[in-house]
């Protein structure tokens, strides 16, 4: 459960910059990076509360296997598009 729990954090995150970014419809260069920072900063911002969240209410997590998993899921998320078919 702590590793699952571990990776959710970070799905979780990339969904609401996904949503975020699919919302905004900018119509020049300096709006695309507007959108893109601010779906970048509710990331993250995702990212502390969730791991907030579970540190505090769950009280039986293994730290490790949930630390690994997070670590994991960004490394995963992080290096996709460097990867071609």
């Amino acid at each position: 459960m702590s590793g699952l729990l571990g990776s959710l954090v970070n799905v979780s995150a990339g969904v609401v910059f996904a949503l975020l970014v699919g919302i905004g419809r900018p119509t020049t260069a300096g709006g695309t990076l507007r959108t893109m920072l601010r779906a970048e900063a509710a990331k993250i911002a995702v990212i502390v509360l969730l791991l907030w969240l579970v540190l505090k209410g769950y009280r039986e997590l293994v730290h490790a296997a949930f630390f690994a998993a997070f670590v994991a899921a960004v490394l995963v998320a992080q290096t996709a598009p460097l990867f071609r078919n």
